[in-house]
């Protein structure tokens, strides 16, 4: 577990290709930033889980936990990042030492100013009884620092400074029945803005950024809130998360289909969309600080960096060095696993004796087709006049519908969509029979570019409610 929650701290830490001056590392910390309040709401307040930033002052996560024992107690763990401005500073005669951007070192190296950023970790207890007695709070920020560190004959230093980072953590409970509990973890800055309204790039020398958490416990065990035992679904759907998503950590248990596999002792409330129970491919050498990436491609491509930009790269970050040291000395073995690895394997079909096999889809000659293909299997259709009946209800071009994702199963950025008004404009059917909805949303401001090259969301009949239809003349698909 220690693995994921590593890779969800320093996601976009540094991307490839790890130099300053890349552009995508001048605009960095994405993921669970926590700026103070009045920085936030100099946009408008946080509602609902809504903020009128793209960052939010605090995380609220909310799960279901069934309890053994009088002595149950909930563990929790605060982890972030805390920003580290790296200054490098000339040695100016007399006058003692100047701010500069680089510096060439005594050895032929150079030094630059960069912004790195230090792990901050806090462990907090609390038993069960006192969490249903009232809410629990603890501080969880981090002090201002300030090191430096002499450059080899003189040539000057770096000196690298912390600013206080003021949190707090709350937690509460409340009993749903015998064994089982709502358990409420709350995390917030506490701190105010140097400058409200000011640049972001400064606010976040008092932020928390990459927050997550981590929840565990004595005599505890975590219900899924993405697939909880049928007989929990209700009050799972109760907890109310902002700004966070709580996964079962650890590996997946073997079961036999009980209810009880859809709990475990470890709980990720991760700023990141994950599966229960992620896992680090267990191929992966080292973190690249990109894990939604494909490890050999960002291997091969750091491979190619010139010598030019491998020492921009070491010279912008220690942990930028390490990645360059690992690829550089990466045996063929290792390099040869990132290619690719088989999880599972469907059975075969056993084949009775006497039994003629069956036949092979064999694909076009001319290799234009998939063997899938049928001639004309798409005559008769029409996107745009095409409709589906939903509820009863006429739905095609034009149609206005409202968003309902489905819970399991939709892609992830669905999810950010659901109770959105949308507009129909076509239905388009699958090779496979399926049918599913192109729609653009109504409050994008590029809806009618979307549309215009036809770029849309997908979804299936089952997953809009109709809210009227302006043109029921229509050709009903079949």
């Amino acid at each position: 577990m220690s693995a994921v929650a590593d890779a969800v701290l320093y996601e976009g830490y540094l991307l490839y290709p790890y130099r300053r001056s890349s552009a995508k590392n001048r605009v960095r910390w994405q993921f669970g930033v926590l700026p103070p309040r009045d920085w936030v709401e100099a946009d408008g307040p946080v509602t609902e889980g809504i903020s009128g930033s793209a960052d939010s002052w605090y995380q609220r996560t909310e799960c279901l936990v069934r309890a053994e024992g009088p002595d149950a107690a909930l563990r929790v763990r605060v982890r972030y990042l805390q920003m580290q401005r790296k200054q490098v500073e000339a040695a100016d005669g007399d006058s003692g030492h100047r701010p500069v951007e680089s510096l060439l070192t005594a050895d032929g190296g150079v030094q630059l100013s960069f912004d790195e950023a230090v792990p901050q970790e806090v462990d907090l207890v609390w038993p069960l009884a006192d969490l249903l007695r009232g809410v629990c709070t603890a501080p969880t920020g981090a002090p201002a620092a300030r090191e430096t560190e002499e450059l080899s004959k003189g040539a000057g230093r770096i000196v690298r400074t912390r600013e206080a980072v003021r949190a707090r953590t709350t937690a509460g409970a409340e009993q749903l029945a015998d064994g089982l509990y709502r358990v409420c973890v709350r995390t917030e800055n506490t701190g105010r803005s140097p400058e409200t309204g000011g640049a972001r790039g400064e606010v976040l020398r008092h932020a928390l950024l990459a927050a997550h958490t981590l929840l565990g416990g004595t005599d505890l065990e975590f219900v899924s809130l993405i697939d909880p035992p049928e007989a929990l679904r209700a009050p799972t759907r109760g907890c109310r998360n902002a700004f966070t998503f709580p996964v079962l950590g650890g590996p997946a248990p073997e079961t036999d289909g009980a209810d009880d596999g859809c709990t475990g002792p470890v709980l990720l409330s991760s700023p990141i969309i994950l599966p229960d129970h992620p896992q680090v491919a267990p191929e992966s050498p080292g973190d690249l600080h990109d894990a939604a990436e494909i490890d050999e491609i960002l291997t091969l491509r750091t491979m190619l960096l010139t010598d030019e930009e491998k020492a921009e790269a070491r010279a912008t970050d220690p942990r930028a060095a390490r990645i360059l040291d690992r690829v550089d000395t990466m045996p063929q073995e290792v390099f040869s696993r990132l290619h690719g690895a088989i999880r599972s394997l469907s059975p075969v079909s056993p084949v009775t004796p006497g039994e003629p096999s069956p036949p092979a889809e064999v694909p076009d000659p001319a290799g234009a087709r998939p063997a899938w293909w049928q001639e004309g299997g798409d005559d008769g259709l029409s996107p745009t006049t095409d409709t589906v009946l939903v509820d009863g209800v006429e739905v095609g071009g034009g149609s206005p519908v409202r968003l309902r994702p489905r819970k399991r199963g939709s892609d992830a950025q669905d999810m950010f969509l659901e109770g959105r008004t949308a507009r129909v404009s076509a239905v388009f059917h699958d090779v496979d029979g399926s049918t599913h909805l192109a729609v653009t949303v109504d409050d994008d401001p590029a809806a009618e570019l979307h549309g215009w090259y036809g770029r849309f969301h997908y979804f299936r009949p089952d997953e809009v409610e109709p809210l009227g239809d302006p043109r029921p003349q229509r050709r009903q698909a079949t």
